[in-house]
């Protein structure tokens, strides 16, 4: 009998039985198989290399026509004949499948940890477990250069294209581990292009502009790390990730350990009036050692914090970290000497680079202090007035 779609329809079991196979008269290994609850699946039988019997589904009779089935049966027996196994590879791509891109992420974060900044591992854990979730369930062979460009775009779209650019960093890195291990082959990122060109940032907040973001500060976390990083000049990982055990109020210092610090060396930032204020009044939650943040790590969602923030102050196009540049630049304009100025931001370049840079962190603690005291004065001068009032001439000596 030829197997035709007509031929498969009008097949019936023999009565006392529950199953029947017959195959097809022109293509030795092309089958039907009907079961007694009426299933009719299209089958192929064929020998493998070993000498063993192997048949495989092939689909359902209505949902895959007889030509259709015929063609698929004659490609699976074509390829035992050279001596492959199609039902061992079909195994073996099942278990391709079955390893997701989810499932190597934890591996990867516990083998990059001895080498990460805690605040690195905490945005690389972030980028891999929230912001790629949506390839989690993906099996890991099948991630491709378009999953990866249309993922992108998408965070480019909700959190910004600088956003966009460090999770395609983050996932880049994934997969040079992934290759290193060999459980990936090549690394999708590769030929992606980046969803914003990288550039250098200038960007300083004017006086009213200060004003402006300040105002639009509430009585919550991601406020009073604003005007923190106003008033401090530290960066942004390092004031979302501050610990109670790191500030000591009565010596009014912020304490920053060498494994919370870019560098690797620690740093002390002086505390003004303002900024004490700000943390003793901050509310501290039960149990928990971090001033920021709920749950695990310091404080996240900065992205839709900020958002909203910018509605609130109409102040566009800056970034946190310009709050940083910005007290630099006022520090600089209240006549604050260079040195000082890195010293307060724990930068070892420039006068501060080599062994004199090393000898002399402890000698600025006053410097430090009366700088920040100064830049202080002013941001509550800007807040009250979108205006500066303290006269450059008259400080510079404090600095020599």
């Amino acid at each position: 009998m030829r197997l035709t779609n007509q031929s498969a329809a009008a097949l019936q079991l023999p009565l006392g039985k529950d199953r029947l196979v017959v195959f097809d008269d022109d293509l030795p290994g092309f089958g039907l198989r009907i079961s007694g609850g009426g299933s009719r699946q299209w089958v192929v039988q064929y020998r493998n290399a070993l000498g063993q019997t192997k048949r495989e589904s092939l689909g359902r009779v209505g949902l895959l026509s007889a030509t259709d089935a015929r063609k698929a049966a004659g490609e699976r027996l074509a390829r035992a004949k050279l001596g492959e196994d199609p039902h061992a590879e079909r195994a073996k791509e099942r278990a391709r499948a079955a390893i997701t891109f989810g499932h190597g992420i934890e591996p990867y974060l516990t083998a990059v940890t001895p080498n990460l900044r805690p605040a690195s591992l905490s945005e690389a854990a972030r980028y891999m477990r929230v912001v790629w979730k949506p390839l989690h369930r993906t099996p890991l062979h099948a991630i491709d250069r378009k999953q990866v460009a249309a993922r992108l775009a998408e965070i480019a779209r909700d959190a910004g294209p600088y956003a966009a650019n460090r999770a395609r960093a983050a996932l880049s890195a994934h997969f040079a581990w992934l290759i290193g291990t060999g459980a990936a082959d090549m690394n999708p990122v590769v030929g992606v292009p980046k969803p914003a060109p990288e550039e250098r940032r200038a960007r300083v907040l004017t006086e009213d502009e200060i004003k402006a973001v300040l105002g639009a500060c509430r009585d919550d976390d991601f406020g009073r790390i604003v005007r923190l990083l106003l008033l401090t000049g530290q960066r942004r990982d390092e004031v979302a990730g501050m610990a109670w055990a790191e500030i000591d109020l009565v010596g009014a210092v912020w304490k920053l350990p060498a494994e919370r610090v870019k560098n690797g060396l620690p740093h002390d930032v002086p505390l003004s009036g303002a900024a004490l204020v700000l943390l003793t009044e901050a509310p501290r939650l039960e149990g928990r050692t971090l001033v920021f943040g709920q749950g695990e790590g310091g404080f996240q969602g900065f992205s839709r914090a900020k958002a909203a923030h910018d509605k609130r102050s109409g102040v566009t196009g800056w970034r946190l970290h310009d709050l940083r540049r910005t007290a630099a630049t006022g520090m600089n304009e209240l006549g604050v000497l260079p040195h000082v100025v890195e010293a307060v931001l724990n930068h070892i370049s420039g006068h501060r680079a080599g062994v004199a840079g090393i000898y002399n962190r402890a000698i600025y603690a006053t410097e430090k202090r009366t700088a920040l005291d100064l830049w202080a004065a002013e941001v509550t001068e800007f807040e009250k007035t979108g205006r500066t009032i303290l006269p450059v001439v008259d400080v510079k000596s404090t600095f020599k």
